[in-house]
């Protein structure tokens, strides 16, 4: 049996710490379903379509990676799909914090859903994707922070 484990998140951008969890999850499920968030109430600096396609550029020759949508509940995405494993990626104790609320909600709401906690990798646990979007916002260059792959302006405002 295949074991699928779903990577939720807005991912806006998606950054290199992302695809450092992701490369990591696949040594632990045998595909990994990177699942962007929309929140038709919360404009992001980079639309659906856009942070789709950028990740979808890095993992274009990566079968075992899989980008998808969703809308609401991230418990109700995992039940449609019927994954049970979800991956978070934890970069901070206030994080921890925030996360381990989350996971106990989600397993009070779903009990046949597990989180995976990956601890980020040191080089990568200050880069977030509120703070690149800072820099953009102020005309710096964000291009070390997110895949080498992925020119950010090519994706703004599309």
């Amino acid at each position: 049996m295949e074991r699928v484990a779903i990577f939720p998140g807005s991912f806006d951008p998606f950054t290199i710490g992302h695809e450092a969890l992701v490369h990591r999850g696949l040594l632990l499920f045998d595909k990994v379903i990177i699942a962007v968030g929309y929140n038709a109430a919360k404009s992001g600096s980079f639309s659906l379509n856009a942070r789709m396609a950028m990740i979808k550029k890095v993992f274009a020759d990566n079968p075992n990676v899989e980008v998808d949508s969703y809308e609401g509940l991230t418990i109700d995405y995992c039940r449609k799909k019927r994954i049970p494993f979800l991956i978070r990626g934890l970069r901070t104790a206030a994080d921890f914090e925030f996360e381990r609320t989350v996971a106990q909600v989600n397993r009070a709401m779903n009990n046949d859903i597990e989180t995976v906690f990956l601890l980020t990798d040191p080089e990568y646990s200050f880069i977030n994707s509120t703070v690149i979007r800072d820099i953009l916002i102020h005309k710096g260059d964000a291009s070390s922070f997110v895949p080498s792959i992925v020119n950010l302006s090519d994706y703004i405002n599309k």
